[in-house]
């Protein structure tokens, strides 16, 4: 599965390899790759692969009652998910709205009920991990988070870890690097880069772009 969901974000270019020409991200991160999983929407071959993918790899959390997306990137692959399941759908806000019902959980969710958290991608788990955060607040039962990719970082398996919660993911990082360079994505060279960031993520803008 990791090699072809891979393969899918490349062809439709969700996911961008630009080692000699990095990516900024809001972070302000210098990066060789760049991860849109929102594209995929536009693309119903593609969109319903991943929904399949994302079925199948959620039954490894056990049963559970609600599907919860991520806003705002999580929100149309939770829902897609949540239909192929016939579970209810609701999302999470990244922090309350300001006006209205003041709601950060969109949805109907009742106390005690079990939630599987869908997520586009996972870089350091930030934002799932305040999805959970308030999720956990309503009194809800997370069994883990599910995501389309994830980088990989170190940073990701502590903060879960610390929350003694688990994460899976359809693809990640060296899977897809590795599905480049098959693919004639990437250069031999390139793939010295791509792995260099990839050890050194936060100070490789400064030693190589």
């Amino acid at each position: 599965m990791q090699a072809e969901v891979a393969r899918n974000l490349l062809e439709i270019k969700a996911v961008k390899l630009n080692p000699r020409d990095p990516f900024t991200w809001a972070s302000g991160l210098l990066s060789p790759i760049y991860c849109d999983n929102r594209v995929a929407l536009s693309h119903p071959g593609v969109r319903t692969y991943l929904k399949k993918c994302l079925a199948e790899k959620s039954s490894s959390f056990g049963d559970f009652d609600v599907v919860a997306g991520v806003a705002t990137a999580g929100i149309p692959h939770g829902a897609l998910l949540a239909d192929v399941l016939n579970k209810p759908f609701i999302y999470v806000r990244g922090s309350a709205k300001e006006h209205g019902r003041r709601n950060q959980i969109e949805g109907e969710l009742h106390p005690g009920q079990s939630v599987l958290v869908i997520e586009d991608l996972i870089s350091t788990g930030g934002s799932s991990l305040l999805a959970v955060d308030a999720l956990r607040e309503a009194d809800a039962e997370v069994v883990g988070v599910l995501a389309i990719f994830q980088y990989g970082f170190e940073k990701a398996h502590t903060a879960f870890a610390e929350k003694q919660l688990k994460f899976q993911t359809l693809t990640n990082y060296d899977a897809l690097v590795k599905e480049a360079a098959q693919m004639g994505y990437v250069s031999p060279e390139d793939l010295d880069i791509l792995k260099q960031w990839r050890e050194n993520p936060d100070g490789w803008g400064a030693l190589y772009a």
